[in-house]
């Protein structure tokens, strides 16, 4: 009899919990929000963050509350959204990184990116292929060409060893047989600064830091790394056009949940995040930051992490690079 009653009791359970986090999710956010942020502030990823947190304050009439955790490319940050509270009121707005290579880039993390609640793609930064103002290709395909005359000859500048910019060229070259030197800053700005005083011959860099220097002469942007044009550039061609296959690189910006955070607060904010992506506002701002927006569905970001995972770590291992 008694295990009959604990039978019947553990079935009400089960069935109560469903019901109980609906209720949660209706009621949500009941109180403010804090976003953790992966990077420091003033980046790319923060200022987005920013831009959602505003208009999600305004739509569920919480506050969404930013904090910055940058360090350890993005780990300091997903550590503690990792270890939070299951309930909505922590969130992780982050780079690549923290979700797809820094298990491979660190012999150790403090949390399982695989165990993060995906939530949405916010936004997608396109990386383009920017030179020196006097290098002598002038053309995307000319400068494989010259790679390919020059190995070893042509050295590039990154953000840092692992980031998008580092991989990305890793990825470039292992495509076209070509053989560059690395030269890694710590950031943008400092890499930037010495393509610009042509210390480094080129940088594969995010649209947005790059088209200032393209549109004001200090640099040159020969190719994009999307699988098509953009509206902004519609005289730049891609890399599939210079004859490159399969080369696709953007860096992007997740909206991520503690692991087992509700599935009715996850589809709540999801909803909201695309409502927000498809408002005419967002997609002007986004215009004018050279962003493109993303969006889709918790599952669809989930296959997106996937993927992206399983392609940059085969990059690394590749290449040889080497855990922290």
């Amino acid at each position: 009899m008694l295990r009959r009653l604990f039978s019947f009791a553990a079935a009400g359970l089960s069935l109560a919990l469903p019901a109980v986090a609906q209720d949660a999710a209706a009621t949500y956010p009941s109180r403010s929000v804090r976003i953790i942020v992966t990077v420091p502030a003033g980046g790319g990823v923060d200022s987005v963050t920013r831009i959602f947190a505003d208009k999600l304050q305004r739509r569920l009439g919480q506050s969404f509350v930013i904090e910055n955790q940058g360090g350890a490319g993005g780990n300091v940050g997903a550590s503690t959204v990792f270890g939070a509270t299951p309930d909505g009121y922590t969130l992780m707005s982050s780079q690549p990184a923290p979700l797809t290579t820094n298990a491979a880039l660190y012999k150790k993390l403090s949390f399982d990116p695989a165990a993060l609640e995906p939530v949405v793609i916010m936004s997608r930064f396109p990386n383009v292929l920017l030179v020196r103002k006097d290098f002598p290709a002038k053309t995307a395909a000319e400068f494989i060409a010259y790679a390919k005359a020059n190995p070893g000859k042509l050295n590039y500048g990154s953000q840092g060893i692992g980031t998008t910019s580092h991989l990305t060229t890793e990825l470039f070259m292992s495509l076209t047989g070509t053989k560059m030197v690395h030269v890694p800053y710590k950031g943008t700005a400092p890499a930037l600064n010495d393509l610009i005083a042509g210390h480094v011959d080129f940088i594969f860099m995010e649209l947005s830091s790059a088209v200032r220097l393209h549109q004001g002469g200090n640099a040159r942007i020969l190719a994009v790394a999307t699988d098509k044009r953009l509206d902004s550039l519609p005289d730049i061609p891609t890399m599939l056009e210079a004859g490159v296959p399969n080369f696709v690189s953007d860096t992007w910006n997740a909206l991520s949940a503690p692991p087992k955070t509700p599935v009715p607060i996850i589809n709540k904010l999801n909803q909201a995040v695309n409502e927000i992506i498809g408002a005419p506002e967002i997609k002007k701002q986004f215009e004018e930051l050279n962003l493109l927006p993303a969006g889709g569905s918790p599952a669809a970001m989930a296959k997106f992490v996937k993927d992206e995972t399983q392609r940059w770590t085969e990059v690394i291992h590749r290449a040889g690079i080497q855990p922290e």
